[in-house]
């Protein structure tokens, strides 16, 4: 999967990187804290990671809900590769 969004339940921006997904229709893996990862491996992905989510193109750390925009904006990605 091009793209993995690493959510806890209740998390608006978590919801706002799915639904971004979704309406773009890109493909995406979404991985939930307590039910497919847990705190120790999230650290271990995303070391110095304060906030969810955290997501990943191409297997590469992007940041949050906000970097993940500037990163579609900054590279044009469209989903099916790399702009």
């Amino acid at each position: 999967m091009s793209i993995e969004i690493w959510g806890k339940t209740a998390c608006p921006s978590c919801m706002k990187a799915k639904a971004l997904c979704e309406s773009r229709q890109f493909k995406f893996e979404y991985k939930e804290l307590g039910k497919d990862f847990d705190r120790d491996s999230v650290m271990n992905e995303f070391p110095g990671a304060r906030t969810f989510p955290q997501i990943k193109v191409y297997g590469k750390p992007v940041g949050g809900y906000e970097q993940f925009v500037s990163y579609i904006e900054d590279t044009n990605y469209n989903g099916t590769g790399h702009g």
